[in-house]
């Protein structure tokens, strides 16, 4: 079977992200909630996706569009949230390598060290939504 770590991302991000928390909507808000916003429409439209009809194909528009979402809102968070972006830039950084050790290697320690690496990003992304949370 072959991993595919952008879906890893997609639904990773669907899990820790949820869809609570900034509105997002009003035009004088800071640009973190739009971007927390846009990704939040995203990951919606994954959930909503009939992956047991149409199989992974009915996510696949979705990966490249969320991860680059992903990178603009950490780009503004980090104005406003630095310690918090900085930390899920660190913990999606570990995940990366985590998931390409596994693929070269497969095996019971490189899959818990995939393990221990979603839930290091889950604890980050949470941080953030957390923190953002209060402003939008």
């Amino acid at each position: 079977m072959t991993r595919n770590p952008g879906l890893l991302t997609a639904i990773l991000a669907a899990a820790v992200l949820g869809t609570s928390g900034c509105a997002g909507s009003e035009s004088d808000a800071p640009a973190v909630c739009e971007s927390f916003a846009t990704v939040q429409n995203t990951v919606t439209q994954i959930r909503n996706a009939n992956v047991s009809e149409n199989g992974i194909v009915a996510v696949r528009p979705y990966v490249a569009e969320l991860l680059n979402q992903l990178n603009q809102l950490v780009l503004d968070a980090q104005a406003q949230f630095k310690p918090q972006a900085d930390q899920l830039r660190i913990t999606v950084d570990q995940l990366s390598a985590s998931v390409d050790g596994a693929r070269a290697d497969p095996g019971a320690a490189t899959f818990a060290a995939v393990r221990g690496a979603i839930t290091a990003v889950g604890d980050s992304a949470r941080a953030l939504r957390d923190a953002i949370g209060g402003t939008c």
